[in-house]
């Protein structure tokens, strides 16, 4: 299980791709979730000549830099294993956590490396038998969200990576929509997957604001996961459902609150009570 060095709920700013193939931007990125109160960030790493199918590639798009082959935008927003060698250091020096979801196995050995905590198998990823195997054998914590997929594809995920010896596993309620209305997001269903796999959950949250991730926190949520932005005008399909930095702040620093006013799940007569038991109820002398 992954643990906070700051209260109970692992915070994990998720950067993504919003640094745009900007090292200094990542950088920026990673410093700000750390001054914000994140325990941890975490970046998305693709071989990009192997994952995008190639009836994409000549796909002309609109970007920052000019009208663009899709496969060369894609390869535009990859950060290069020297990048991440930097980010590492970069990371060290903060005393903040970084891993990444990683969508084919050879990113994923790449980054393996680097020695993270865990590992994050994206909800894309849920189904892909070979690479939920792969990021088994790391025998590294393991953080699966669980956008759109149905029970019997997160029960087959989850006997993959449990199956003797068992992994460390803590399943995230996610909604894949990009940003998530509110009345998609269902946010009991965290408490299902708790059910149902006897396993850590937390949160994955693509919706505007704060408020639904501060509930998950209250319904018990381990881990939340938030993707970020220095500006959510930025060009990117995630910088619409990104909290900028006043807002990451905020969501960290009432989290804590929250975890502060959990307490223990007993009724109990307090200390803090009893002047008021004793000068509001007659005939009660503590």
């Amino acid at each position: 299980m992954l643990k906070s060095k700051l209260g109970n709920t692992y915070i994990i700013g998720e950067i993504g791709i919003n640094h745009n193939g900007s090292l200094a931007k990542a950088c920026d990125l990673i410093t700000m979730a750390h001054e914000c109160g994140c325990d941890a960030v975490k970046f998305q790493k693709r071989s990009v000549v192997d994952v995008v199918p190639k009836d994409k590639w000549d796909i002309r798009k609109q970007t920052p830099w000019g009208e663009l082959r899709y496969i060369d935008y894609k390869l535009r927003l990859e950060l290069t294993i020297d990048e991440y060698t930097y980010i590492d250091e970069h990371c060290k020096g903060l005393g903040i956590d970084w891993f990444a979801s990683s969508w084919d196995v050879q990113s994923l050995q790449e980054m393996d490396r680097y020695n993270p905590k865990c590992h994050k198998i994206a909800s894309a990823m849920l189904t892909d038998d070979d690479f939920v195997k792969a990021v088994k054998k790391t025998r590294r914590h393991v953080l699966m969200s669980t956008g759109m997929s149905t029970v019997d594809e997160i029960r087959h995920a989850m006997n993959l990576l449990t199956h003797a010896p068992p992994a460390s596993v803590t399943l995230l309620h996610c909604v894949s929509c990009y940003p998530c209305e509110n009345e998609h997001v269902h946010l009991l269903g965290m408490q299902a997957l708790r059910s149902a796999f006897l396993c850590p959950v937390g949160y994955s949250g693509h919706e505007r604001g704060c408020q639904i991730t501060l509930a998950a926190v209250a319904l018990g949520a381990r881990v939340v996961e938030r993707h970020i932005t220095l500006d959510r005008t930025d060009f990117g399909s995630d910088q619409a459902a990104s909290l900028e930095p006043p807002r990451l702040r905020k969501l960290c620093e009432d989290i804590r609150v929250i975890e502060k006013a959990m307490g223990e799940e007993v009724i109990q007569l307090q200390d803090c009570e009893l002047a008021s038991r004793n000068a509001l109820r007659p005939g009660q002398y503590v």
